[in-house]
């Protein structure tokens, strides 16, 4: 028993030692080596670059915690973008550096893979039109900072019903935009024909207010101007202003109700919870001067923009 034992360890081994010592064996000491090592590090850096473009990201996002800031700047929006960009090009490039590097150990010369990749690139050209399209559109809307992280936006894509949300992450490919139902948006950044940032730079709150044609005007106009001045004067809701809430008058005319505006330039993307607040103090202000609105309806927040320096908001139009 010890001696056919003795002799099958033998055989092992000798086999063993055979197949490291023929071609197959050397190759796989040496290329295939080389081989496994370059994928394991490219695998390696692809997880490091990952590494490194979350801790970017964190460290603008402790930032923004840790200071008194109500909303991020435009430079931490577009900072976050950017960093996602640069990883994701970055852990191309190692791909792309490590696919040469193997070709160069397997002896496959690139001049005999010229024919083949001109009729393979011909070939993704006519079926990865999208795919370059998506890519350039996200460069131009990274590089011209239409919208960063953390923006309110409603991108229109030719659909029926557009896509409004914040924007979680951007990319050359795609846009993610969550809801305020929590619902995510992925867009592709070629689909998208016209963008809308809703916080670009500072938001306006528009409030329509409808009133008896009965009602003394001047007296509501009294009553409107101080709910705008204690707005002002609240310091909780004045960290959100830029300016004073200012009436604009009447806005429109109808049977038996007369509109009035009111607006209110806000910080960048707070011109919602604004309105909400200004809503509030304007019911409370007319019912205690004995002022009901119309038909009993209440003042709502019809409108929001983001406009840009000149008071436009901001659009872009692709050809």
């Amino acid at each position: 028993m010890t001696t056919s034992s003795a002799v099958l360890a033998i055989g092992w081994s000798q086999g063993w030692h055979s197949f490291w010592t023929d071609e197959i064996g050397l190759w796989i000491r040496g290329s295939g080596l080389r081989i496994a090592l370059l994928i394991v590090a490219a695998l390696l850096a692809a997880r490091f670059i990952s590494w490194i473009a979350r801790r970017v990201t964190r460290r603008i996002d402790a930032e923004y915690l840790e200071s008194d800031q109500l909303v991020r700047t435009e430079t931490a929006k577009h900072r976050q973008a950017v960093a996602s960009v640069i990883s994701w090009v970055s852990i191309a490039l190692v791909m792309v550096v490590v696919f040469v590097e193997i070709t160069d150990i397997l002896d496959i010369p690139l001049g005999s893979l010229v024919a083949p990749a001109a009729v393979l690139g011909a070939a993704l050209g006519f079926g990865a039109q999208k795919l370059v399209q998506d890519l350039l559109s996200g460069f131009f809307i990274i590089t011209e900072r239409q919208y960063g992280f953390g923006d309110l936006v409603e991108l229109s894509s030719g659909a029926a019903q557009d896509s409004m949300g914040t924007v979680e992450e951007v990319t050359l490919r795609v846009t993610k935009l969550r809801t305020s139902e929590g619902e995510v948006f992925t867009v592709p950044n070629g689909n998208i024909v016209r963008s809308l940032n809703l916080s670009k730079d500072w938001a306006r709150a528009v409030v329509d207010i409808p009133v008896p044609t009965s009602a003394d005007l001047n007296h509501v106009n009294d009553v409107l101007h101080d709910v705008g001045e204690g707005a002002w004067q609240d310091e909780e809701l004045r960290a959100l202003l830029l300016d004073k809430p200012q009436l604009m008058g009447v806005e429109s005319i109808e049977v038996d109700t007369v509109n009035l505006r009111m607006v209110a330039r806000t910080l960048p993307g707070k011109q919602f919870e604004v309105g909400r607040r200004l809503r509030i103090r304007v019911v409370a202000a007319l019912s205690r001067a004995g002022i009901a609105t119309a038909k009993d309806q209440v003042p709502a927040v019809v409108s929001t923009m983001a406009p840009t320096s000149d008071a436009n908001p901001t659009r872009t139009e692709k050809p």
